[in-house]
């Protein structure tokens, strides 16, 4: 990333970060996303999240779509994405709008995860009171003994999010806290960008 001449768009830039993220196997996970929603009573949150898709369409996530993140932005799809590699002394800030995606995409990635991610997936009603350990991992087991050597179905209520790219901000840090930083927005499918102060 030239940030002295940077390109029109940030997509080709964020990719290049996100591949040398990986290649250096930034810490702790280099494709470890801080997500963050509001509720219906403007009372922020945030979770980590792992970033599973990444195009000039957005950024792509999955979820249970009965959880907290997911009720949040069903209320209010305005969210905010914060990648973090202290290693190498770089953010990624992303906010934009989250919609769901296709079943089909959801299916797609589904069938990749390992099974105990599957059955996982359709044990848990994620955000919801949990009596013990022990009787989610009762309902897992029972769950995985059905499911002997078949394939599992995707629940209904799992699936993915793309965050629409509307303001994106890159940022390299500098000994003396004299970081690099460009901010990108997005207006009707055109970019513009300004260099801002550390």
């Amino acid at each position: 990333m030239n940030f002295n001449s940077p390109p029109p768009s940030p997509v080709a830039p964020l990719k290049g970060w996100f591949n040398e993220a990986q290649a250096a196997n930034a810490r702790p996970n280099p494709l470890a996303v801080a997500l963050s929603t509001v509720n219906a009573n403007g009372v922020p949150s945030s979770r980590m999240v792992l970033l599973k898709g990444f195009d000039e369409h957005g950024a792509v996530f999955f979820t249970n779509l009965s959880s907290d993140k997911a009720n949040d932005i069903e209320v209010n799809p305005h969210v905010a994405l914060l990648f973090h590699w202290d290693d190498m002394q770089r953010q990624i800030r992303i906010q934009g709008t989250a919609k769901k995606i296709s079943d089909e995409e959801s299916d797609a990635y589904f069938a990749t995860r390992n099974r105990l991610s599957q059955v996982g997936a359709c044990a848990s009603k994620q955000s919801q009171p949990l009596k013990s350990r022990a009787a989610l991992i009762a309902k897992v087991a029972a769950l995985s003994a059905k499911w002997v050597g078949r394939k599992i179905p995707r629940p209904e209520y799992w699936g993915g999010y793309r965050a629409s790219l509307d303001r994106v901000e890159l940022w390299q840090g500098h000994d003396g806290r004299l970081h690099d930083r460009i901010v990108y927005t997005c207006n009707n499918g055109e970019w513009s960008w300004q260099r801002l102060q550390p």
